[in-house]
């Protein structure tokens, strides 16, 4: 993990913020995404959102897979910001035509990325930083650790169907991470050259077992929750009821191994050296969220009360 200057990046002390800049998001409609693009448009700069899907004014159409969508999705860009799909298995191949594309057009890449994946060059993600790194463009890489996000994203099935977190962990420490923060620290790479060519490991201030998280969310929000640490084996076989697909199950094994390790609960100074601040806790994320969970509750009432009249 390479170490920043002693003196924090202030964004608000370089000509370099006062221009304006168009920035493209792969996957702007997601966790981080929404997030960053907000920041971006309220800072002045131009954003153009990617997805499959798109919607709404700053969207265009994007697909990894259709290159027809690319230069659509780079006209004019300065900086694009790289998410891999979800449970994706090879993301050199699939990302690839696009960093390619790119750099053919001189638009800086910043890569979100994940935590841990420099231990080893052969990890999918890492093979893709180092195809990055070679392709004669600025670029920064972002490692964040897991989310506080996932409470209410991906997890949130397991947690209001069963009113229980089930996970392969153990009782192991997480730093999890803001994606406000993530994005935060995305919109200065992206629009600012202080960080070009480093890679930053983005966690948040405080390692946490999954037992505190869910007892600090139960307390605020007064949902029955507990969590229980299971095997492997039961964690792929619970996929569906969890959230997820099988497959992607599988491809996690690996990552709650280095959770069991404590390799994920490391507490980087990287968030707060480029903000100028603390990283969010887990009391901040919860007071911030609890409409979401409000909300999810809510949905998933719902989708109970039709599976039974469907059943019916």
């Amino acid at each position: 993990m390479e170490n920043l200057p002693p003196e924090a990046p202030n964004p608000a002390s370089s000509m370099e913020m006062t221009m304006s800049k168009t920035v493209f998001i792969a996957g702007g409609r997601g966790t981080v995404g929404e997030h960053l693009a907000n920041r971006l448009r309220l800072e002045g700069h131009t954003v153009r959102a990617g997805s499959r899907r798109p919607h709404g004014p700053f969207a265009t159409t994007f697909d990894y897979t259709d290159p027809q969508s690319f230069p659509a999705a780079l006209e004019g860009v300065d900086a694009a910001y790289l998410v891999v799909p979800e449970a994706t298995a090879q993301p050199l191949e699939l990302v690839s035509p696009f960093v390619d594309a790119a750099a053919s057009a001189g638009v800086k890449l910043v890569l979100q990325s994940a935590m841990g994946v420099d231990a080893n060059d052969a990890i999918p993600l890492r093979q893709l930083e180092l195809r990055i790194e070679a392709a004669g463009v600025p670029y920064v890489l972002l490692r964040p650790n897991w989310f506080f996000d996932n409470l209410h994203g991906r997890w949130f099935t397991s947690i209001s169907r069963a009113g229980q977190l089930a996970l392969p962990a153990e009782a192991a420490r997480t730093s999890f991470v803001d994606a406000r923060d993530i994005a935060d620290v995305a919109f200065v790479a992206l629009t600012r050259p202080l960080l070009d060519g480093r890679a930053l490991v983005l966690t948040g201030a405080e390692p946490l077992t999954y037992a505190e998280t869910t007892a600090a969310l139960a307390a605020l929000t007064g949902i029955s929750i507990g969590y229980r640490s299971i095997d492997d084996d039961e964690f792929v076989s619970r996929a569906a009821e969890i959230g997820i697909t099988p497959d992607f199950a599988r491809q996690m094994v690996p990552i709650f191994a280095a959770v069991r390790n404590g390799w994920l609960a490391q507490v980087s100074p990287h968030v707060a050296e480029i903000l100028g601040r603390a990283p969010r806790r887990l009391r901040d994320y919860l007071l911030d969220s609890v409409w979401r969970f409000e909300s999810a509750v809510a949905r998933s009432r719902r989708q109970a009360l039709h599976e039974v009249s469907q059943s019916a």
